[in-house]
């Protein structure tokens, strides 16, 4: 009986280790996306100091992704996204030029909103918003409109086009 007892608990054990080792391999990548949020968000306030600090955050975390952490797709789809991604990320870090930052925010997003529908970051909703005067895309975390390319200039210009993980 204790040998029945044991084995079982064996399995237990090894079925959620290997449960919750899936779980990791899914989110892996999910620390990206607040990055990018957080990059958004300084935009938005036009803080051009704080968009190239979190860009540079974002370049960190974008070449100190765990290869072997993701599923085979999601790192195919990942490999190909990377070097855009650190690309623009550079760029938007190494300036204070809200223009520039914002011009090179429009690749970055459209680059990001690739992987995001490729792999998932996340259970919440990922609302991917148009701006009609830059025609520029952006994602968000919510479905209020806040432009990242105006600012306060223009706010609540544009609209929500497509939503992720309804």
């Amino acid at each position: 009986m204790k040998k029945i007892f044991l084995l079982v608990v064996l399995m237990a054990t090894v079925s959620t280790q290997l449960l919750f080792a899936q779980d990791t391999k899914s989110t892996s990548l999910a620390p990206l996306l607040a990055s990018y949020y957080d990059i958004k968000d300084a935009l938005i306030k036009s803080n051009s100091a704080d968009a190239a600090t979190h860009a540079g955050d974002f370049l960190k975390a974008v070449n100190g992704v765990d290869m072997k952490s993701l599923a085979a797709a999601d790192m195919s789809t990942f490999m190909a996204a990377q070097e855009k991604l650190a690309f623009d990320a550079r760029h938007i870090s190494e300036s204070k030029d809200i223009a520039h930052q914002r011009e090179h925010f429009a690749n970055f997003s459209a680059n990001f909103f690739k992987l995001a529908k490729a792999v998932k970051f996340t259970d919440k909703p990922v609302y991917y918003a148009y701006c009609p005067m830059k025609k520029s895309y952006w994602l968000s975390a919510e479905d209020a409109i806040k432009n990242p390319y105006y600012g306060s200039q223009m706010l609540t210009c544009g609209k929500v086009t497509e939503t992720l993980n309804k």
